[in-house]
């Protein structure tokens, strides 16, 4: 097989974001095994960095031992963008011109796609991730016969651009990472001509994980939720706050509500004694906290997989999701790991029983963790795309 080229809009190795990490655990996993690949990307630094500016020297680099080739991004026309990114956001109806508009102003490398041009026959295949992004759009029309899809899809306004329906139908393949995902996709894009299969992400799976370190080092004495992630209005977590805020006023016990993660949240000042904002924590904190929750609660309605759900179950831990969420409400379901809310009143219910059945919660946080070591193990996960990326050549 001739090498592979993971295309995506930055790189690096400590850049936020669930596509971003899912990456470079994915290229790093297949180096490992032997498969000669690069990643393709752009100088610009990471999602929260200004698109327009070259943070990186163009050229080649490497990031543990991974080639990495950066090309320069262009200038962009940043309030032209967002005047059509807000009407999106908003769910507001835009025109085909101001799709193109839309992803010309998005972050893009004509040196990237010049080079992808001249350079399409030394790669087996062009893998690219998240969907959304210039890198993605315009790079996939460049060889689409050779270009992979690893989408990270979810039902938001972007998925149902036109301009998105005619790209992505004519690549070779599609990986989803779970079955809601691909439903969700074939009900809006024709892709009876794509090759596509649920693969899952890989998982580090071999996390330890110490809950009474964690009660003494961060004072956690109480029983308590977790919230784990970016802190902001688009992952729900008000929904979380103020149902947490209804739970205290009503039943008045000493359950708290931890948050872990960046950015920042208003605290209604009736529970502003029980909500514990820790910011950012070092990874194996982050999992000591995880063990010593009663639950996680990721409230989120628009996910493609949620590795947070996925490490609070390696670390023996039950969650509530979001039954709006149909990824999370699907893995919740298929695991047995936890149960899933619609209102304040199911919320109340999950939080007591696991108050009331820690044995009983214990096993369906284990239930959790077998589910996450059957599938999505990087052995698993490595075996699984290897197959799909030769069943492409």
């Amino acid at each position: 097989m001739k090498k592979l080229g993971f295309v995506t809009p930055w790189f690096g190795e400590k850049i936020p974001g669930g596509a971003e990490m899912e990456l470079r655990g994915l290229v790093e996993h297949l180096f490992q095994a032997g498969v000669e690949l690069e990643v393709l990307t752009t100088c610009v630094k990471d999602f929260y960095s200004d698109w327009s500016k070259n943070y990186h020297k163009p050229g080649i680099d490497y990031v543990n031992r991974i080639p990495v080739r950066r090309f320069k991004a262009r200038k962009r026309n940043k309030p032209l963008f967002d005047s059509i990114n807000i009407k999106l956001m908003n769910q507001m109806p835009i025109t085909p011109e101001e799709e193109e508009i839309f992803e010309r102003e998005m972050v893009n490398s004509p040196d990237l796609y010049q080079y992808m041009r001249e350079h399409k026959e030394d790669y087996a295949l062009f893998i690219f991730i998240p969907y959304m992004f210039g890198t993605t759009y315009y790079g996939c029309q460049i060889a689409p016969e050779k270009s992979v899809l690893i989408p990270c899809f979810h039902d938001e306004s972007y998925v149902y651009m036109e301009i998105f329906k005619a790209a992505f139908s004519k690549v070779a393949g599609v990986i989803y990472h779970a079955q809601p995902e691909y439903d969700l996709i074939n009900g809006i894009y024709d892709m009876h001509s794509v090759k596509q299969a649920v693969l899952g992400e890989g998982v580090y799976t071999e996390l330890t994980c110490n809950a009474q370190q964690a009660q003494e080092k961060f004072q956690l004495q109480a029983p308590f939720l977790l919230y784990a992630g970016r802190k902001d209005v688009g992952k729900n977590i008000y929904t979380l706050i103020t149902y947490f805020t209804e739970y205290k006023h009503r039943k008045k016990n000493d359950l708290q509500l931890v948050l872990i993660g960046g950015g920042q949240v208003e605290i209604p000042e009736s529970v502003k004694d029980d909500v514990i904002d820790l910011g950012y924590v070092d990874i194996q904190d982050k999992y000591d906290i995880t063990a010593a929750a009663t639950a996680l609660c990721q409230p989120s309605k628009n996910e493609s997989f949620s590795l947070v759900i996925m490490e609070s179950w390696l670390c023996g831990r039950p969650v509530i999701v979001n039954d709006a969420c149909k990824v999370t409400k699907h893995f919740a379901k298929t695991s047995n790991g936890g149960f899933y809310f619609s209102n304040y009143f199911e919320f109340e219910a999950i939080v007591d029983y696991y108050l009331k059945h820690p044995d009983e919660s214990a096993i369906i946080g284990q239930q959790g963790r077998k589910f996450v070591l059957e599938n999505f193990a990087w052995d698993v996960i490595v075996k699984r795309y290897m197959g799909f990326f030769k069943n492409l050549e």
